[in-house]
C-alpha cells in the first residue's frame, strides 16, 4: 500500500477537506502538523517547494495541495496516481 503523507495545520479548512476526500477513498494517511513544528514546516517546504498547507504526497510523488488533489480525483487519475506511487 502506498504511503500517503499530508502536511497540515490545525485551523486549515483545505486540510480538513483534503483529509475528508482521502478518507472517503479509504486511504489511510500519515498526517504531519507543520503548524506547530518548524522542522516539519521546513521539511514540507523542501519536499514540495511550497509554503502553503495542505501538501500531499503519494509515496515520494508530490501531488500538491487540496485543489490539485481534487483535480486529480475529478480527472479520474486518483487511483492510477496512488497505485503508481
Amino acid at each position: 500500500m502506498t504511503q500517503v503523507t499530508i502536511y497540515t495545520t490545525p485551523v486549515c479548512g483545505y486540510c480538513t477537506m483534503a483529509k475528508r476526500l482521502l478518507a472517503g477513498k479509504g486511504v489511510a494517511v500519515t498526517e504531519i502538523d507543520a503548524g506547530s513544528d518548524p522542522q516539519a514546516m521546513q521539511e514540507m517546504m523542501t519536499r514540495s517547494g511550497r509554503r502553503t498547507v495542505p501538501q500531499i504526497f503519494f509515496g515520494e510523488r508530490h501531488i500538491g495541495g487540496y485543489d490539485d488533489l481534487l483535480a486529480l480525483d475529478r480527472s479520474g487519475g486518483f487511483d492510477a496516481a496512488l497505485s503508481a506511487a
